[in-house]
């Protein structure tokens, strides 16, 4: 689906034959990635930076350069052109509609919202004010699975039917935030997210969910398996954070099956295998930690006055955090608010 140009507002008018000058909300461990997609890309700059945190802002601010702003209001009132929301997803629907009403576009990091009522509430202030809005959900803009989607298309695979994906990661530190409840963690919420992507991605809009997992004393969920029905196909996926899980993807169709391996999520390499016994190997290596280019590919929406992504549409946003929504009330886990 394209999405047809709207009227830029004036903060996007003045950005296109000039540089791209961003701000940052939030400065912990994913702003610091954005920072090395961010310094790959030229034509765009790190113009302002806040952060909950004085001496985080400080010390993100002395490595990277720009104003280091003491609240929200001021680095949204400060000369930049779009935002880029690093906090965790508690936080997201706030300051991505304070941004809308200060006339910035937003890229917000995935999930894009709490839940899908207020990812509603957020993309109903983008349209109102027509301000660009995109989920920082990174693997279809890696060079890997642009080139995948392309080889399919002359060498297809059939009727895709079937997806399957996991990962459970038992090495991350317990001062991670995916760990805190309050933060809205979880490994649905940080894990999952990604494997609703796929699934809808490849199989369409998710019919029905079907969800198991187990709540510690961390009042997060630490594994979480689901399968879901969709309009072309099932998928089955799992999400962890205390077993080691593999971390590939697999997709079924009647012609075929693809692996993309471990880390499908930051994909670098795929083989393909054939009913008639052929097996292609794909390989196309990432580049600046990944993130650039889903920053490339917001900042072309931005300069074109778009209002929202053809490669991840809002409507996309809206069935991925939907899908994890039943999976969380399936498995007892409903965060402060909800």
């Amino acid at each position: 689906m394209d999405v047809a140009p709207n009227l830029p507002s004036h903060s996007q008018l003045t950005t296109l034959h000039s540089q791209l000058k961003w701000g940052i909300i939030g400065c912990g461990r994913i702003a610091h990635r954005f920072m090395l997609g961010l310094n790959s890309l030229p034509g765009n700059v790190l113009a302002a930076s806040w952060s909950r945190r004085a001496e985080t802002v400080g010390t993100f601010v002395a490595q990277y350069g720009g104003k280091a702003c003491t609240s929200v209001d001021e680095l949204l009132a400060s000369d930049i052109d779009a935002v880029y929301i690093a906090t965790l997803p508690n936080s997201h629907a706030e300051y991505c509609i304070k941004a809308f009403n200060a006339g910035k576009a937003v890229l917000c990091e995935k999930p894009a919202t709490l839940n899908l009522p207020e990812l509603d509430k957020v993309l109903a202030v983008a349209r109102e004010e027509k301000i660009l809005f995109m989920e920082g959900m990174k693997p279809p803009f890696f060079p890997l699975y642009r080139k995948l989607l392309d080889y399919i298309k002359q060498d297809p695979i059939g009727r895709v039917g079937y997806v399957r994906a996991g990962s459970s990661v038992a090495d991350i530190s317990r001062d991670h935030p995916n760990f805190s409840f309050e933060l809205a963690g979880g490994s649905l919420m940080g894990i999952g997210i990604y494997e609703a992507y796929l699934a809808i991605s490849w199989l369409g809009a998710t019919q029905k969910v079907q969800a198991m997992g187990y709540i510690d004393d961390t009042r997060i969920d630490m594994f979480s398996i689901f399968q879901t029905k969709h309009e072309h196909g099932y998928a089955q996926v799992y999400c962890g954070f205390d077993l080691h899980g593999k971390g590939d993807a697999l997709i079924c169709g009647t012609l075929g099956h693809i692996t993309i391996q471990k880390n499908w999520w930051n994909p670098a390499k795929a083989t393909i295998d054939y009913l008639d016994g052929r097996s292609v190997e794909i390989s196309e290596p990432f580049t600046d930690g990944g993130l650039n280019y889903e920053i490339a590919h917001f900042a072309d929406l931005l300069r074109t006055g778009k209002l929202e992504s053809p490669i991840l549409p809002h409507e996309m946003s809206r069935g991925m955090i939907a899908m994890i929504d039943e999976a969380r009330k399936q498995v007892g886990l409903k965060f402060i608010g909800e």
